[in-house]
């Protein structure tokens, strides 16, 4: 199966500071992937890359094969680590602003979702909970029919019982074509769901590796070696 995502000593400086630093990834599809590291290490440089919204100082990226731009946007599912929705919006207007702008959008997966978690499609972003309004934001980008789903701190402010709503979540609505890169400080809360992880420091990568390996060479949990490896 071909890579969704490729860096070739891919580096992006903001001024005089470098925050990737000749960095190279190769990610295939199918996987549950894991950024993980210290604030400052790049990863949310890297998903805004991958998303088309940065570009590169130096090297090449490349997602499912297209540099970022309209074709690869075509098949990318972004969730900034912001909310961006306008606060006036109904469940129902989101649901239909999705399907107008995006081809690969499902509304009926995005409606059954809405109706599991019991919102009313009437009700305006402004009156929900902070945690509410990050699952319909997570609803609303997994409803796609995306190649590589971009997450950027899915599960940042919500508390532990949509933690597992919003991983569970990301489990079923992703397919085998697809992948999944997400990025998080909370490593022990997505441990469970994750295929591979890659740690990020300096802008460079310094691990890739699938979680089963980790556990059985290293002998510990990833949020086990995260904490050893990235210690103050």
């Amino acid at each position: 199966m071909s890579a969704i995502l490729e860096c070739r000593n891919l580096s992006k400086r903001y001024g005089s500071k470098e925050v990737l630093a000749g960095l190279d990834l190769t990610l295939e599809r199918g996987r549950i992937i894991g950024l993980l590291g210290p604030n400052g290490s790049g990863k949310s440089t890297l998903i805004k890359l991958a998303a088309g919204l940065l570009t590169p100082s130096a090297g090449e990226i490349r997602v499912g094969g297209f540099v970022p731009g309209i074709e690869s946007k075509k098949i990318v599912s972004y969730l900034p680590e912001r909310t961006y929705l306008n606060d006036w919006m109904t469940v129902r207007q989101m649901v239909g602003l999705f399907a107008d702008f995006y081809d690969d959008f499902n509304s009926a997966k995005a409606y059954d979702m809405v109706g599991r978690l019991k919102l009313d499609p009437q009700a305006k972003l402004k009156t929900l909970s902070k945690g509410t309004r990050e699952k319909i934001q997570l609803i609303l980008v997994m409803s796609r029919e995306a190649e590589l789903y971009l997450l950027d701190e899915p599960i940042g402010g919500v508390d532990p019982a949509a933690r597992d709503y919003i991983l569970n979540t990301i489990i079923q609505n992703y397919s085998d074509n697809a992948a999944v890169i997400l990025s998080t400080h909370l490593i022990a809360d997505i441990e469970r769901i994750l295929d591979e992880v890659v740690f990020l420091k300096d802008g460079q990568v310094t691990l890739h590796s699938s979680v089963e390996a980790v556990r059985e060479e290293k002998g510990t949990s990833i949020d086990g070696l995260f904490r050893e490896v990235f210690k103050c």
